[in-house]
C-alpha cells in the first residue's frame, strides 16, 4: 500500500516537474521539440538516440546510456538532454553582397548532429543559435568572393566551402555539420530584368552561329556534291570512251578475219570448176550496179556517147562476161589491166585515163 502511494506522488511530481520544465534549445524562430529535464526518481528509463548529462553536486558525473539507469536521490542531477537524432535548421533569409556588388537576399536549410554530448552542454550556451549565425556569418562571406553568375553556377561548391567552415567552429561544441543547402537566393528586379536580356542576347547569339554554321555546312555539302558528281562524270566517259574503243577494236578485228575468211574462201572458190564463170558473173552484175548508183552519189556524171542505146550497153556487159569467162589471166596484175581496157570509157575516172 505503501509503495503504491509512493508510485502515485512519484508520478504526480515528475508530471508538474515536465509542465514547469524548460525546454532545451527552443527559440521563436526553430520551434523544434526537445526533451524537457526529467525529474531524479532513482529508477531511470533513458529513450533511444538521446543522451542525458547528469551532474553530482553540481559536477559532471556522466552520461546516461538508453535504456534502465540507476541515480542518486539529491546528489544527482539530471542537468542536459542531448538528442542524438540529425537535426535540421532553417536558416533565416538574409541579404549579402557579391563579389560585383550585387546584394542578394538568400537562405538555407542547415543539416546537423551532435557527436559529443559533454562538448554541446557545456562547450556553448545555445548549439543551434551558435550554428545558426555561423552559418548566415560563413554564407555572407562565401558569397563575398563570388561573382553574381558563379553564384549560380557553382552552388554546390558554395554549400561544401559553408559546411567545411562551419565545421572547423563547430568541433568544439561537439556538433558535426553534414550538408547545407541554399534554397532561394532572390536577386533585385533590375538586375533580374538584365540578366533576363543577357540570357535573350545569349540565346540570340547562339542560334545566329548555329545558323551561319549550317549555312555554311549547306554550301560545303553542295560543292562536296557537285565535286562528286564532276569526278563521277568524267569518271563514266572515260569509261564509255574505253569501252567504245574497245568495241571499234574488236569490231576491226571482227571486220579483218571476216574478210580474210572470205578472201580464203573466195581462194577456194575460184580454184574449183566453173568458178572464172562465177568471178565473171560478179563483176558483170557489179558493173551494172556502179553504173545505176553514178546519178545518186555525186553530181558529177560521166555518160558515154550513147547512152541512149540501151541494148548496146547491155550487149557489151555481156561482150566482157563472155571475155572474161573464156580468159584465163596469167596474173592478177594483167588481169585488172585487161579488165580496165575493155571497160567503157565512162567506166574509166580521168587519173587512170591520164596514167594510161
Amino acid at each position: 500500500m505503501m509503495l503504491r502511494t509512493l508510485c502515485r506522488r512519484s508520478a504526480a511530481i515528475l508530471q508538474q516537474t515536465q509542465q514547469s520544465a524548460p525546454r532545451l534549445w527552443v527559440t521563436p524562430a526553430q520551434q523544434r521539440w526537445a526533451s524537457t529535464l526529467p525529474m531524479n526518481t532513482v529508477v531511470l528509463f533513458v529513450p533511444q538516440q538521446e543522451a542525458w548529462v547528469v551532474e553530482r553536486m553540481g559536477r559532471f558525473h556522466r552520461i546516461l546510456e538508453p535504456g534502465l539507469n540507476f541515480l542518486i536521490p539529491v546528489l544527482d542531477k539530471i542537468r542536459y538532454v542531448q538528442s542524438l537524432k540529425e537535426i535540421v535548421i532553417d536558416v533565416p533569409e538574409q541579404s549579402a553582397v557579391s563579389l560585383d556588388n550585387v546584394t542578394l537576399q538568400i537562405d538555407g536549410v542547415l543539416y546537423l548532429r551532435i557527436l559529443n554530448p559533454f562538448k554541446a552542454s557545456y562547450g556553448v550556451e545555445d548549439p543551434e543559435y551558435a550554428v545558426t549565425q555561423l552559418a548566415q556569418t560563413t554564407m555572407r562571406s562565401e558569397l563575398g568572393k563570388l561573382t553574381l553568375d558563379k553564384v549560380f553556377r557553382e552552388r554546390e561548391s558554395l554549400n561544401s566551402n559553408i559546411v567545411h567552415s562551419i565545421n572547423q567552429a563547430s568541433d568544439e561544441w561537439g556538433i558535426r555539420c553534414l550538408r547545407y543547402e541554399i534554397k532561394d537566393i532572390h536577386v533585385p528586379p533590375r538586375v533580374k530584368e538584365s540578366m533576363q536580356m543577357q540570357v535573350e542576347a545569349e540565346r540570340k547569339k547562339r542560334a545566329t552561329v548555329l545558323e551561319s554554321e549550317g549555312t555554311r555546312e549547306a554550301a560545303i555539302n553542295v560543292a562536296e556534291g557537285r565535286k562528286q558528281a564532276q569526278i563521277l562524270a568524267s569518271e563514266g566517259e572515260k569509261a564509255e570512251q574505253i569501252n567504245k574503243a574497245a568495241g571499234e577494236a574488236q569490231a576491226v578485228v571482227a571486220k579483218a578475219e571476216a574478210k580474210a575468211k572470205a578472201i580464203r574462201m573466195l581462194s577456194d572458190a575460184l580454184t574449183e570448176q566453173n568458178g572464172n564463170a562465177a568471178a565473171s558473173l560478179s563483176v558483170a552484175e557489179q558493173y551494172v550496179s556502179a553504173f545505176s548508183n553514178l546519178a545518186k552519189q555525186t553530181n558529177t556524171i560521166l555518160l558515154p556517147s550513147n547512152t541512149g542505146d540501151i541494148t548496146g550497153m547491155v550487149t557489151q556487159a555481156m561482150t566482157i562476161y563472155s571475155t572474161l569467162a573464156k580468159t584465163t589471166p596469167a596474173t592478177s596484175v594483167e588481169a585488172a589491166q585487161v579488165k580496165k581496157e575493155e571497160l567503157p570509157d565512162f567506166l574509166v575516172s580521168p587519173e587512170e585515163q591520164r596514167t594510161q
